[in-house]
């Protein structure tokens, strides 16, 4: 697959990755409808294995390398969760994987990358981090997995919507957090070929808003720091793929502070009982700014993109009381 995935593509993801993934639930909450005053579903991805939307991408991108590419392992850049992905995917097909992550990266979320057999090297910022992965690909033959703007990484990722679909009718609206923009992208995709009348809401930090950038500029750009604690949501750029998939199928990118998040955060603790980290509470925080409209009676669908999280992390976090 060499550009924007077909259904064909994204079906064919599904398939592939079927039995190996949980089908995520879609709940409601009462208390979340009368906040936002929306009939809102929360797709439940932090319950996916791994905790979280990535292991689908990794997935799908390892489960069509030839055997001479697994052969010689695979190596990736990421904030945490694609890591942990990745390593638990490649663990299934005896295929070895190291992982870059900056030097600031969650610990809970490199030890889980170990636990799961990974190789882990914490570097620099973000963006030397994905430097030294590039060279690492390069000098030991290993096959670089992007953690988003890869075509099969992407359709991996938008299985996420073909089971949002499956599942509900009657839906107005998507809201989706966006790092590099996979999962939006996947999602788009799917709303595209399959729902085109869906509106597609993506959803960014203010420290860390690459792709917001990228529609403004008219083209995918790099920010020179990010600055947010929604780790998973701190991508430096946005990807060449992703930015052009973006800006055809989403419908609007709307961004969060960290103060909004973390009252998310506290929300879905305090009413659902769902332990979500913060980029996961990206939709619910863009949901309680007022910006997601439903004119049409339909339902809004919010992705829970992750829930890995440590009680020790919660330590960093002024949740509100």
């Amino acid at each position: 697959m060499d550009s924007i995935p077909t259904l064909k593509d994204l079906q064919l993801a599904q398939a592939t990755i079927a039995d190996k993934i949980h089908h995520t639930p879609l709940i409601q909450n009462q208390s979340l409808n009368t906040r936002t005053g929306h009939s809102v579903f929360l797709k439940c991805e932090h319950f996916q294995k791994t905790g979280s939307f990535k292991v689908r991408g990794a997935l799908n991108s390892i489960m069509n390398l030839d055997e001479a590419s697994r052969a010689k392992g695979v190596v990736t850049v990421s904030a945490g969760n694609h890591a942990q992905a990745l390593a638990w995917a490649a663990k299934q097909l005896n295929i070895s994987t190291t992982v870059v992550m900056n030097a600031k990266a969650s610990l809970t979320k490199a030890k889980a990358t170990e636990a799961y057999g990974g190789k882990v090297i914490l570097h620099g910022t973000a963006s030397e981090a994905f430097q030294l992965a590039l060279e690492i690909a390069k000098e030991e033959g290993m096959t670089f997995v992007h953690p988003f703007d890869d075509p099969y990484v992407i359709a991996g990722q938008g299985t996420v919507g073909l089971e949002i679909f499956n599942d509900l009718q009657n839906i107005e609206s998507l809201i989706v957090p966006i790092g590099g923009g996979g999962l939006i992208s996947g999602l788009s995709l799917v709303k595209r070929y399959l729902r085109p009348e869906v509106k597609v809401y993506g959803v960014e930090p203010v420290g860390a808003a690459a792709m917001h950038t990228s529609l403004l500029e008219g083209r995918a750009t790099q920010l020179d720091s990010t600055s947010t604690i929604a780790d998973g949501l701190a991508a430096p750029m946005a990807g060449n793929l992703t930015f052009q998939i973006v800006q055809k199928y989403v419908d609007e990118i709307i961004v969060v502070s960290d103060n909004q998040i973390t009252e998310a955060m506290s929300f879905l603790l305090s009413r659902t009982k769902f332990l979500v980290e913060p980029a996961g509470c990206a939709a619910i925080a863009a949901l309680f700014s007022g910006k997601v409209m439903n004119n049409n009676g339909g339902h809004s669908v919010a992705i829970l993109s992750g829930g890995n999280i440590g009680l020790e992390d919660l330590r960093n976090y002024p949740l509100p009381s």
